[in-house]
């Protein structure tokens, strides 16, 4: 039997974790780029994450 490693799924282990401030800042948008691809990372007034195209 493969282990889940071996299958290509990741673990809680594996998974690169970034605390959003790293990436937001002090504001509340900041644009990813994903293969030529512009998102938009947001804290909504509720204070939820969205990833928009």
């Amino acid at each position: 039997m493969r282990s889940s490693r071996e299958a290509g799924v990741e673990t809680p282990a594996t998974v690169p974790t970034v605390e959003v401030t790293a990436i937001l800042g002090a504001g509340r948008e900041a644009v990813i780029l994903h293969k030529g691809e512009r998102y938009r990372l947001r804290v909504t007034a509720n204070d939820k994450l969205i990833l928009t195209k």
